[in-house]
């Protein structure tokens, strides 16, 4: 039986096993975005034991309409009242007191606090990318992770490429030498951007950015954490887990001007310096109406490897045949997630969270500032998007637009923020 089959075989009789014994696994939301969302259809398939319980949103109807549309897929594994259906800044700690486990997949900012909660409260979790936007942020990441092996939690992180079959066994080939020595990896993220919410009649400012959360700075951290962070995890694992010495990066706005596209730059480029020489090109851009590509090569002394593509060219030629109907990844790390509560062998995805996570913080820390940044500038440092401490309906948001109605972004050159 080849590793994978194995691992279904395994979480299928446990799940089996854990039905007809100790009941549910009580499974709770927070965010009920897209990912949020996903995340729990995902977590549906990983067993008849999976109960979803209960959700948080900042929003009431989006979470209202997310249970709709959970119970239209699984009736009987949908378990949420309403009074388990939580809005507010402060839900997730309605949630995490509900559940077992909880999928953590809200704005970016909030992910070091309600991770560092669910570990506090004895929970399970699955942490959706990026899990910090802020040196600050990684800190309180790196110290849930340590207290989740502490007391035998688990940690699943939305990195999802390293649970991707595919991947895994190409990326196997690289380690072994199919293309030779890495001399370079090209990162490349070309899309139109996330999803656009418009102001609401009487919507409060604070509100209305934390609906919008996408575009504004202090609450996703920009596009180097949001999108390049699975292409830039993909490097680090090809390079042996290996870390940056330091980068340089560049961006702005050409293009998205209005209230709605918030404070954040609508185009990226950062050059990693890896040891050994190796230089990283990563690049991303959200602008619609553009060529687009999301891609990861990676360049060779004998060859390249086109991963997403699961191909290896140059002297050693070679194409993955797998069946591509089990390469869904996103279902794979919550059964991986569920498999590990199951069996009582938990699993910790840490090491890779927060370095990963590191990587894109110092890359749009860099396009930022147009500052060479170093690793060991981003550990030492204690820098946190404001507001200072946790987010409630009081706080004020720390940008307003201007009297244009367009908010001001960072200036390169001039913006100082390490």
């Amino acid at each position: 039986m080849n590793p994978i089959d194995r691992r279904q075989f395994l979480s299928a009789t446990a799940a089996a096993g854990l039905f007809t014994g100790s009941g549910a696994i009580r499974t709770g939301i927070i965010g009920c975005g897209g990912r949020g969302e996903a995340a729990g259809l995902n977590a549906l398939k990983a067993g008849p034991d999976v109960r979803i319980v209960a959700l948080a949103d900042l929003l009431r109807d989006r979470a209202d309409e997310v249970r709709a549309r959970l119970r239209s897929e699984a009736p009987d594994q949908v378990d949420i009242p309403n009074d388990r259906i939580f809005s507010g800044f402060d839900a997730y700690r309605h949630v995490i007191e509900a559940s077992d486990v909880v999928l953590i997949a809200n704005a970016a900012r909030f992910h070091p606090l309600h991770l560092r909660a669910a570990i506090e409260a004895g929970k399970h979790a699955f942490l959706e990318k990026p899990h910090a936007i802020d040196p600050a942020g990684l800190k309180t990441i790196r110290a849930a992770c340590e207290l989740a092996k502490q007391k035998g939690l688990s940690v699943v992180s939305g990195l999802q490429s390293r649970y991707h079959p595919g991947y895994r066994e190409t990326m196997a080939r690289v380690h072994a030498g199919a293309i030779g020595d890495i001399i370079a990896i090209q990162e490349t993220w070309l899309r139109p951007p996330y999803v656009l919410r418009q102001r609401r009649p009487d919507q409060s400012e604070l509100l209305f950015q934390g609906a919008n959360q996408y575009h504004f700075n202090w609450l996703s951290g920009d596009d180097v954490p949001q999108t390049l962070i699975h292409n830039l995890d993909r490097s680090s694992w090809a390079l042996g887990e290996a870390q940056p010495l330091s980068c340089y990066g560049m961006g702005g706005r050409s293009t998205l001007l209005g209230e709605i596209y918030g404070n954040v730059f609508d185009h990226h480029s950062v050059v990693y310096d890896f040891p050994r020489g190796v230089r990283v090109y990563a690049l991303c851009r959200t602008i619609d109406n553009c060529y687009n590509e999301n891609s990861s090569l990676i360049l060779g002394a004998k060859g390249r490897c086109d991963l997403l593509n699961l191909r290896i060219e140059g002297e050693t030629n070679w194409q993955h045949e797998g069946d591509k109907s089990k390469n869904n990844a996103y279902d794979l790390e919550q059964a991986a997630l569920f498999d590990a509560i199951r069996r009582n062998a938990p699993l910790n995805n840490g090491d890779y969270m927060v370095r990963s996570t590191q990587i894109v913080v110092m890359g749009q820390l860099s396009c930022y500032t147009g500052e060479r940044i170093t690793w060991d500038a981003v550990s030492n440092s204690n820098f946190a998007y404001p507001p200072a401490g946790e987010v409630n309906e009081h706080t004020e948001p720390p940008v307003r637009p201007g009297p244009n109605g367009i908010y001001p972004v960072f200036r390169p050159g001039v913006t100082r923020l390490l």
